[in-house]
């Protein structure tokens, strides 16, 4: 398969093996996510030259750059705490990268022109490092990666200092230059609201391998397994066991469900639910339906996340906050569309 960007990479570390094997396309808004310490920063390091002797391939339009120095990969990274020279100017921050590589002093100008205008520092161009905030250090630590025209551009945690409302504005601001500019972005975070909302593609790692990845949508609704299903965002898991080719049940708690299968499939293991995807009725007419407790409402604002009783099981309900809800300690129906069941293994790994 044709890819601009291919990735495969192998190295032996002492706390795991990583072991990854990467498409891109030119353009492409890919996330990185992953518990702490599961490779997603050392996946970058290999890839911008920081890490030495991986074995594998970089190829970026067909160019191998895996034997390449650093330096000569034109390849942009931000790091977590920006890396900026607090002994420079914003300005000379930003020329910093064209002036090592002997632009003529009229070209360096109107690049770095151009960067501050992109990214609105041109007031604050004369400024030291320690005098900005953390949103400006953002901006100018983006321009510098991107003033030398990378063939790609690796962000590690660029947001993690930063204030939730911070955060929130800076992450669109980004997606808004990448679009504009048309630069390929691998982007790593933990941050699971982060790379839903910016990924063209994301992807999920554990322990050096890459689990799954493919647009926020196939991550979410179709996890591989119950792994990458709890890691991105809450989720309700039901076992099942097969009763006959058309016929399983689903074990809710003491309660056994008996459900019929659209075709005839043994299936066992488990089905996963999204608390999205479960309502509340007032009678037992859904195809899958149940009776529960209420136990827990928690009012946030843009929904109401409840947590119900159902035969000893708990399950998670988001609902809309205008809905009315139950009392706490009241019984109601819990209501599920088949569709919205995903098969997924019995294992974690």
């Amino acid at each position: 398969m044709h890819a601009d960007y291919y990735f495969k990479l192998h190295k032996q570390y002492p706390e795991f093996t990583l072991n990854v094997e990467l498409q891109l396309n030119k353009g492409e808004f890919f996330s990185l996510l992953g518990p702490s310490g599961c490779g997603k920063t050392t996946l970058l390091r290999l890839i911008a030259g920081l890490e030495d002797n991986p074995s594998g391939s970089i190829q970026i339009d067909g160019e191998e750059l895996i034997h390449i120095p650093p330096a000569e990969r034109q390849i942009g990274m931000v790091f977590q705490d920006y890396a900026l020279f607090p002994h420079l100017t914003v300005i000379e921050n930003i020329s910093y990268g064209l002036k090592a590589r002997h632009l003529p002093v009229r070209e360096i100008h109107r690049k770095v022109e151009v960067m501050l205008e992109l990214f609105e520092l041109s007031s604050l161009k004369n400024r030291s490092i320690h005098q900005l905030s953390g949103g400006e250090k953002q901006r100018v630590a983006l321009a510098r990666s991107l003033i030398i025209e990378p063939r790609i551009l690796l962000l590690d945690e660029p947001f993690s200092a930063l204030d939730y409302n911070l955060r929130a504005r800076l992450r669109r601001e980004l997606r808004d230059y990448q679009k504009r500019l048309g630069f390929t972005t691998i982007f790593v975070t933990h941050q699971q609201e982060e790379a839903l909302m910016l990924s063209d593609r994301m992807g999920l790692m554990q322990q050096g391998r890459l689990l799954q990845y493919g647009t926020p949508e196939v991550l979410y609704q179709n996890p591989v397994n119950r792994f990458v299903a709890e890691f991105l965002g809450e989720t309700n898991f039901i076992p099942v066991i097969p009763v006959d080719s058309r016929t399983v049940q689903l074990l809710i708690g003491e309660y056994r469900l008996p459900f019929q299968l659209s075709s005839p499939d043994r299936k066992t293991g488990q089905v996963m639910v999204r608390p999205e995807n479960i309502t509340i009725h007032e009678s037992t007419a859904y195809p899958i339906s149940f009776s529960a407790r209420l136990i827990r409402d928690d009012y946030m604002g843009y929904m109401r996340r409840l947590e119900a009783d159902a035969y000893g099981k708990r399950f998670i309900i988001y609902s809309h906050p205008s809905l009315p809800i139950p009392g706490i300690g009241d019984e109601m129906i819990l209501g599920i569309s088949p569709e919205r069941l995903q098969w997924i293994p019995d294992s974690v790994e």
